[in-house]
């Protein structure tokens, strides 16, 4: 790593942290934590605001010539957008409602996209004191509190799967019949399927680190949760792909809605078979 990605990666995990710091000092209030409705039906807190606010003022100072987008900013025209090559991707309180429920299980997430693609990202989970951060050709990290960071690589699939068992993370609000079809399908070729149910980024970081295998999300998500875990997930040797196993990516279109995917740990273990996704022949009657 260059001194100057070293750099510019600490002032992302510094800037991170001092927006978990603002998150905190809501979260720590005594009684309950009051919360707007948006209107996509998603809460807004007072620690969301002012986590955003943090961010992209620090973003702004660290690299002017760069535009950030933020789920609590207005979401730019794609006239606009389609002109960036590199911009700043973040979700100042990805999982709000883990926070309003007080179940510590909600991130900070900054990522830098370039040409689609999240290179650089960095998660923070405040109530933990964990953070993660990775670089594209670099390497991966995790660190508890102010611990020197730790390099972290997502686990290889056993060969032998048939008598192995499969780590599964997955959203606690969000599953239903498509996620227990392919939990079902997991079972006819393991032997165990093991579930974990959290929220926010933490699933992401979980199989970057080596604790799951596998995340599914068969539910609607914004780019702004994904991109900050994906860098890192990738930097650890995994990757989130599509359901057609092209890898996922960003501002390529008007919409900042993903599509579904699936969080992998072993990017060459034979996935697409295993969860029978080869796509259909194409139909040579219709043109």
């Amino acid at each position: 790593m260059t001194p100057d990605q070293q750099n510019l990666l600490e002032a992302v995990v510094r800037i991170a942290k001092l927006a978990g710091e603002e998150i905190l000092d809501v979260y720590r209030r005594d009684g309950g934590i009051a919360a707007q409705t948006k209107g996509d039906d998603s809460p807004l807190t007072e620690a969301d605001t002012r986590a955003n606010d943090v961010i992209v003022s620090e973003l702004k100072r660290l690299t002017p010539d760069i535009p950030v987008l933020s789920e609590e900013s207005a979401v730019l025209p794609w006239d606009v957008r389609s002109q960036w090559v590199e911009y700043w991707l973040i979700d100042p309180l990805d999982g709000t409602k883990e926070f309003i429920n007080r179940n510590d299980e909600f991130t900070v997430n900054i990522a830098l996209v370039r040409a689609g693609e999240p290179v650089m990202g960095v998660v923070h989970a405040p109530a933990l004191a964990r953070t993660w951060s990775g670089m594209k050709g670099e390497g991966a990290w995790r660190q508890e509190g102010a611990d020197v960071p730790q390099i972290i690589h997502s686990v290889k699939m056993p060969v032998e799967i048939e008598s192995s068992s499969v780590m599964v993370v997955a959203s606690r609000r969000h599953g239903g019949e498509q996620l227990q079809g392919m939990l079902d399908t997991l079972a006819l070729r393991f032997k165990e399927v093991e579930l974990v149910n959290m929220g926010s980024s933490l699933k992401i970081c979980i199989i970057a680190e080596g604790g799951a295998d596998i995340y599914p999300r068969l539910a609607p998500t914004s780019e702004w949760d994904t991109a900050a875990a994906q860098a890192v997930l990738c930097a650890a040797g995994g990757m989130i792909c599509t359901l057609d196993f092209a890898p996922l990516r960003y501002n390529s279109k008007e919409s900042v809605l993903n599509p579904s995917f699936i969080a992998l740990g072993d990017m060459t273990f034979a996935w697409q078979k295993v969860l029978d996704l080869t796509p259909a022949p194409a139909d040579s009657t219709q043109q």
